[in-house]
């Protein structure tokens, strides 16, 4: 215990030039690759994430490893394919005993062995059971909701774990004790401010220590709702309410780095979990969230920014992915990777910080077991038997299917999909899960609504 305290003292009254970068990881729910001005929105304001372009590297083409709340969270957070852990599939649900396996290492787990202090700010959706939980993944603080903010009594499709019983409260956390609960449209409204109030106050809190954010936002997720003054400043779209209200947090967060004089040595990366669903925009790709593995259900709208490390300005086309992110970051901290199991990520630093020269880790991207990319040429798998073949190089839309006039290309890259989906299935690591299950609450008892716990009572919202 002395040791730890004497560890993080050192670390708090080192140079800021002799520590280990700050790292902020922010993850959007169901953005779109066209929804944000810098891959070519015109209708949303995005002035914060503009700028944040302008300053540093827009990488035109980072994916998802894998889709859907549950299972991109999982690749994201332990550099391996869900598809390995067990966290395919369906999403995890309130109540449920699945969740991601105490045994796996994470992002967070990897830094605060380096001595950074860890947070995480927003949605988990990685399991609601203790095990499960933030805290238990490597994270020192958590403020947010455990699961996806439809997953509550407004939503008349019940929870599948329950037999469609109706969903019990929708909490929100501190650490592993719900604080409050989401009630209505006016808490809903308030989600994407809670969580970046919470982000700027860790930052706060730790800026002479080096320390991780995750903001893994709530938003753009269903339902949407906004406050009337948003709601109105967006031309009454509420679609344009939720993706500039993010903006604007992305603005927040990356004023208080600079106003804390921290922002030269700190990394943030934005990003979004898959693609986009109803009311977001995919810009020129096909295909959105769910649905055959287009462009526009894995290629997502992707920011990295180090005032005086990351070139002002650029762009990159090279190829690098969410599973890449937790070796790369252990690179830059000077960690190991985690030993003892497979980690799927490569090496991507070099892309990630626009570095001269940089070129991506990656000959062929797997997009899950349900498509390829090698070079130009990807194959997408439509059904059991059908596929398509596409020259992204000349057809970024996957307009023009090219499958009957290169049938030896489609052979070859169907076999390397298949070997790759063998090779997971002969290579994988148990999930994590729990008896006797139950929800964080089942009933809302005497927990403050969100407005009135963040003393925003009068506060009210549109749809």
């Amino acid at each position: 215990m002395v040791a730890g305290v004497c560890s993080l003292l050192l670390l708090a009254s080192t140079p800021l030039d002799a520590r280990p970068p700050n790292i902020v990881l922010i993850f959007i729910d169901d953005m779109g690759y066209g929804d944000i001005g810098p891959f070519g929105n015109t209708v949303n304001d995005t002035p914060s994430l503009d700028r944040m372009a302008q300053e540093g590297l827009v990488l035109r083409q980072f994916y998802v490893s894998n889709t859907a709340c549950t299972p991109s969270r999982a690749a994201l957070m332990t550099g391996t394919y869900a598809h390995r852990i067990g966290m395919d599939g369906q999403v995890c649900f309130p109540g449920e005993g699945r969740g991601l396996n105490p045994d796996e290492i994470t992002i967070a787990e990897v830094l605060r062995e380096q001595g950074f202090a860890t947070g995480c700010f927003g949605k988990w959706h990685l399991g609601d059971q203790p095990p499960f939980m933030p805290l238990a993944q490597g994270f020192d603080v958590f403020y947010g909701i455990p699961y996806s903010n439809d997953m509550w009594p407004r939503n008349k499709r019940g929870n599948p774990v329950a037999d469609y019983a109706p969903y019990t409260p929708l909490p929100v956390m501190h650490g592993d004790m719900p604080v409050a609960y989401v009630s209505d449209a006016a808490d809903q409204s308030l989600l994407c401010e809670f969580v970046t109030d919470q982000a700027i106050a860790f930052i706060t809190e730790h800026r002479d220590q080096p320390f991780f954010a995750y903001v893994p936002h709530v938003y753009v997720h269903f339902p949407r709702y906004a406050r009337p003054d948003i709601f109105e400043k967006a031309g009454g779209d509420v679609n344009r309410s939720n993706v500039e209200e993010v903006d604007a947090s992305v603005g927040r967060i990356l004023d208080t780095l600079r106003e804390l004089g921290i922002a030269e040595n700190t990394l943030v990366i934005f990003t979004s979990d898959n693609g986009g669903a109803s009311g977001m925009s995919m810009g020129p790709l096909r295909g959105g969230k769910g649905g055959p593995k287009y462009e526009g259900h894995m290629r997502e709208p992707t920011l990295t920014w180090w005032p005086g490390t990351i070139p002002a300005g650029v762009e990159s086309d090279e190829i690098a992915t969410t599973i890449d992110i937790l070796p790369s970051l252990a690179k830059l901290v000077g960690a190991e990777v985690p030993g003892g199991h497979m980690v799927d990520g490569s090496d991507a630093l070099d892309v990630l910080l626009a570095r001269p020269g940089a070129a991506s880790p990656h000959d062929i991207l797997y997009y899950e077991t349900d498509g390829i990319r090698r070079g130009k040429w990807k194959l997408v798998k439509v059904s059991k038997k059908k596929f398509e073949l596409y020259n992204l190089a000349a057809d970024i839309g996957e307009r023009h299917d090219l499958a009957a006039q290169y049938p030896d290309m489609v052979d070859e890259l169907v076999a390397l999909l298949n070997a790759h989906a063998e090779s997971i299935a002969a290579n994988t690591r148990p999930v994590g899960y729990v008896e006797e299950a139950k929800p964080i609450i089942h009933d809302s008892g005497d927990l403050l609504r969100l407005r009135e716990y963040m003393g925003r009572p009068d506060i009210r919202a549109v749809k």
